[in-house]
């Protein structure tokens, strides 16, 4: 109490007992004038020591000319520190590239650490919640390092003790707004620590069209777009079973028609099967061609079809019995992918309670049995929830496209994953921003990963089919 009165004030301060007349007053000390200055003093010098062990070049670059024009003169100073940026000018100009990778995002990093996060970092960490401020002193939470990349900052962090992933997640709107960010991103790096994710600009805005056809044949990472650090978005199909979820419009086609695209060159070579259950009669049916008997529409079509997918597993798996525990696609036993658009349309809101039964029991089976033998389901729907979807967790690899609540990004990617900033409910309902865009969260890493579909358009798609329909 008595820090917040300046001067001499406290000396008037005076308390009694409610019940006498006993009166206190507190004892003031006068600091000495040479120990208020000893200890301004050694702040500075505090503060100085922690700069320069933690911005060692930056300090040498501000120090060094004072240094030398103390010492030789201001033309010795010129002479020697000139040369220094005249060849970062020089490097910036010929081969830009190395040039920001190397020194501009190093600067960039320091920059923004010191003007952006450092500046705000008490008074985000207090109004947020995330700090404490008792008995005078504030408790933070310590900042780390900055790194930029092209498009975000990562800011590592070290948790009070005490703080849970939780703590943070739940108010990443409050440190997205304190640092000027348009969202933040929270990820668990080790015990205690963290990595903040803030996006300076969104390299995903721009619509991405269809990926060239690869050169090889292949079934093993499969380009269909782009992830939001620049890499190229490949999907693994092949030893899993992928699961894509979103509302409508959300692009859910992009994903699939992209998945086909990228396998035609094996499909053509015969190390690839694509079937095809399209009960919408509005996707699929586009490149029938590509499919040619492994094609259904109607329900009954449909569950023929599984059953004719499941009997080839089975075989496969009864000669794979003791010889081999992993599938390699060969002309004999080519890969299997069964394409299925809107699951949700078969499994739940089928009125045939038998057909729905033998639907769900093959989908279950394909599901539980397939990937080891070379058989892969690639299914989208538009509702997540259990009732509908009952078999969801039986897909290792799930995408999250634009959905309509909150709570349904953990229906599909797993508990826990929008804490991790998985904020599919947050994509934009406009196509051209947010159409194709989601959230992938894979079996062999719990982090979403932020990503951006191919649009396959209806030309892509004629060319296709003309080019590839006799695969079938």
């Amino acid at each position: 109490m008595f820090k917040r009165l300046p001067g001499d004030q406290a000396r008037d301060l005076v308390t009694t007992t409610p019940d006498t007349a006993v009166v206190f007053r507190p004892a003031v000390v006068t600091t000495p004038a040479i120990l208020t200055l000893i200890i301004l003093v050694g702040r500075a010098l505090t503060g100085l020591v922690r700069m320069t062990w933690r911005h060692p070049v930056a300090m040498l670059a501000v120090v060094a000319p004072g240094v030398l024009t103390i010492l030789y003169g201001w033309q010795t100073a010129f002479l020697l520190t000139a040369p220094i940026p005249v060849g970062l000018s020089a490097w910036a100009l010929t081969d830009r590239g190395s040039f920001v990778r190397l020194v501009g995002r190093r600067l960039q990093a320091w920059w923004r650490l010191i003007w952006i996060y450092r500046r705000h970092w008490q008074p985000v960490m207090i109004v947020s919640g995330l700090g404490r401020h008792l008995r005078g002193r504030d408790y933070l939470p310590r900042l780390g390092k900055v790194t930029c990349t092209p498009w975000a900052d990562l800011v590592t962090v070290r948790m009070l003790k005490g703080q849970a992933v939780k703590d943070w997640a739940d108010r990443l709107d409050h440190l997205a707004q304190g640092f000027g960010a348009t969202s933040c991103r929270v990820a668990l790096t080790k015990a205690g620590r963290l990595t903040l994710t803030f996006p300076r600009h969104d390299p995903l805005a721009v619509p991405i069209p269809a990926r060239p056809l690869p050169d090889v044949a292949t079934v093993d990472g499969i380009e269909v777009g782009k992830q939001e650090d620049g890499q190229p978005w490949r999907l693994k199909v092949h030893g899993t079973h992928v699961l894509v979820a979103g509302a409508t419009g959300a692009g859910k086609g992009s994903i699939l028609w992209s998945a086909i695209r990228g396998l035609l060159p094996a499909a053509a070579e015969g190390l690839v099967e694509l079937w095809a259950l399209d009960p919408k009669l509005m996707e699929l049916s586009y490149g029938r061609a590509l499919f040619g008997s492994r094609y259904a529409a109607t329900p009954e079509e449909c569950a023929d079809l599984l059953d004719q997918v499941v009997a080839v597993m089975q075989k496969r798996a009864a000669r794979f019995a003791g010889l081999q525990r992993s599938h390699t696609p060969t002309v004999e036993d080519p890969f299997v992918l069964v394409v299925v658009d809107e699951v949700a349309f078969l499994t739940a809101y089928q009125t045939d309670r038998q057909l729905r039964q033998r639907i769900s029991a093959a989908l279950a089976t394909l599901t539980t049995q397939g990937r080891a033998v070379g058989v892969g389901v690639l299914a989208a729907l538009q509702d997540p929830r259990k009732e509908v979807m009952n078999i969801r967790n039986l897909f290792p690899d799930k995408i999250a496209l634009r959905l309509d609540e909150s709570e349904q990004v953990d229906m599909v990617l797993g508990d826990g994953a929008r804490d991790r900033g998985a904020l599919a409910d947050h994509i934009s309902p406009v196509p051209e921003l947010g159409a194709g865009v989601g959230y992938v969260r894979l079996e062999t890493s719990p982090e979403p990963i932020r990503v951006r579909a191919a649009y396959v358009s209806d030309a892509d798609i004629r060319a296709m089919a003309d080019a590839f329909g006799r695969v079938a």
